[in-house]
């Protein structure tokens, strides 16, 4: 299962997400796809703005996102980046789960 944790203080400060899905075969597990393209695309957007704006490591089968500043379009994106793994989630509910927490 993908877990994805979502922190907030008043906006989104830090997203992880870990795991696989187990939806298919490596490589041909579309849940897991999903979640890498929405992610990629997402850090690949924020940091088309501003390079500085977050901070993020990648390793197979774990992702951190950092807010190191906070801007309207990085919470534009994060929080599209967050509906469409819900939306996911609604679908492959045995396969992803979204956790959001108050800090």
């Amino acid at each position: 299962m993908i877990k994805v944790k979502v922190e907030r203080k008043d906006k989104i400060a830090f997203v992880s997400i870990k795991g696989h899905a187990a939806y298919e075969d490596y490589g041909k597990d579309i849940v897991c796809a999903s979640v890498s393209s929405i992610v990629t695309t997402t850090v690949n957007g924020i940091l088309s703005f501003d390079p500085n704006n977050i901070g993020y490591l990648c390793k197979e089968g774990f992702i951190e996102i950092e807010v190191k500043k906070e801007t309207k379009e990085t919470e534009i994106l994060l929080t599209n980046m967050i509906a469409l793994l819900k939306e996911l989630e609604k679908d492959y509910a045995k396969n992803i789960k979204v956790e959001e927490v108050s800090l």
